[in-house]
């Protein structure tokens, strides 16, 4: 008989005879992967670099999932840990894993390096693994860490161009491994019901705060000081940290995006720039922020009505997510209108509603509250028999004066 892996209560407990000590309320469960007993930054990482290389060779769809992202070759998935190498000058390098990919008689060879929590990598570190991968012939470097790329092709840090001659180098951020985690647990689903178990594991072992994967944690140390000169207008390219919360900004949109992607089982990604490196992304940024006060981002979503726009109005002090919904094509300018107040009908009162007409400049808006109440508001107050073409849909926040991730 198989039992259920499923977490559950405690059993119900009789009544303890006197003198007898009662078991407490909430017992904890047992876990494969324990989060007790993690003494630093050394053993947190070696226990998350282990965690995950096993559950990849034990749970061969997750671990294709991640390797996809790597360029690995399909294939058996074998995974080792701490490996050692001795140089020429009896040098002693160990990356933190490596992973091996069999296929008939081709090999393909991968070595990782893993962060944890606050830890950034290391150009030098990643440049020597790059030259024993070349050394030693084998295929990619793979580096994980709390740093969110816009891709696997970028890399957090800056490396000499010439060490990837030869040698792949790919990144993944633990929120993209967690992503895909959740992705092949959820919605994809595991056939076997033990490697399903054993995924679930991985998941509430990097789920949790000691295991050091999270995903975006804040906006730096600089968000404050660059907020309010963006506030007051006295915010100059040049000022420190302007850079660095210009790539925090892209990470807290990768972080949205992969956190929808969890939640849909769809892949969600950011709407940058076509043909523009992370360097040119950077600098738009800034440009923003120093003449408009503004962060600008958007965010596709497949099969959803628009792609979502992200606006953090440092001079307003609030944070505005929209999206723009094309009217109807048939029907009277008050029955469209009607048709998209029927759309929202669990949506919050103070969701702003924007209509833009042809040959006009500026929409006509309410709130969402109002618009229930007299849906003529929304109409062209000059011509009300002109079609509406597009609603904008927008929810408004005060952006906060904190710059981690939680309330505030």
């Amino acid at each position: 008989m198989r039992m259920s892996r499923k977490g559950s209560s405690m059993p119900p407990l009789k009544p303890s005879p006197k003198g007898i000590a009662k078991p407490e309320e909430a017992w904890r469960q047992a876990r494969l992967i324990p989060t007790t007993g993690i003494g630093g930054q050394d053993e947190q990482e070696q226990r998350a670099t282990s965690s995950l290389l096993a559950v990849m060779g034990s749970v061969p769809q997750f671990g294709r999932a991640v390797l996809d992202q790597v360029g690995a070759p399909a294939g058996k998935i074998l995974p080792f840990t701490e490996v050692r190498f001795v140089d020429e000058d009896t040098k002693l390098s160990i990356p933190d894993g490596a992973i091996v990919v069999e296929r008939g008689k081709n090999r393909w060879v991968c070595l990782v390096e893993v962060k944890t929590a606050g830890a950034e990598l290391r150009a030098e570190q990643v440049e020597r693994y790059l030259e024993l991968a070349r050394v030693n012939g084998f295929d990619a470097v793979l580096t994980i860490s709390n740093q969110i790329t816009s891709s696997p092709e970028e890399s957090p840090i800056a490396i000499d161009p010439r060490k990837t001659r030869k040698v792949i180098l790919r990144h993944l951020s633990w929120w993209q491994v967690m992503t895909n985690a959740r992705v092949e647990h959820k919605h994809r689903k595991i056939g076997d019901p033990d490697q399903a178990w054993i995924l679930g594991e991985l998941i509430a072992y990097l789920d949790h705060e000691r295991a050091g994967a999270g995903g975006f944690d804040d906006m730096g140390e600089k968000w404050v000081a660059v907020r309010d000169g963006a506030r007051e207008a006295t915010l100059k390219a040049s000022d420190a940290g302007v850079r660095d919360v210009a790539g925090r900004w892209e990470q807290l949109v990768e972080y949205i995006a992969l956190g929808l992607t969890q939640d849909l089982g769809r892949e969600v990604e950011p709407a940058w720039p076509r043909k523009v490196d992370p360097a040119a992304r950077r600098d738009l940024h800034v440009r923003s922020m120093v003449d408009r006060g503004k962060l600008l981002a958007s965010i596709r979503v497949p099969d959803a009505a628009g792609p979502i726009d992200l606006e953090a109005d440092l001079r307003g002090r609030r944070f505005r997510t929209s999206v723009v919904v094309n009217a109807p094509k048939d029907g009277r300018p008050s029955t469209r209108i009607n048709w998209m107040l029927r759309q929202l009908a669990t949506a919050k009162d103070d969701l702003l509603i924007e209509v833009r007409y042809p040959n006009q400049k500026e929409p006509t808006s309410c709130s969402l509250k109002d618009g229930r109440l007299k849906p003529e508001r929304l109409l062209y107050a000059v011509d009300p028999k002109r079609d509406p073409w597009t609603f904008r849909l927008t929810v408004s926040k005060d952006l906060g004066m904190k710059r981690g991730r939680l309330a505030g």
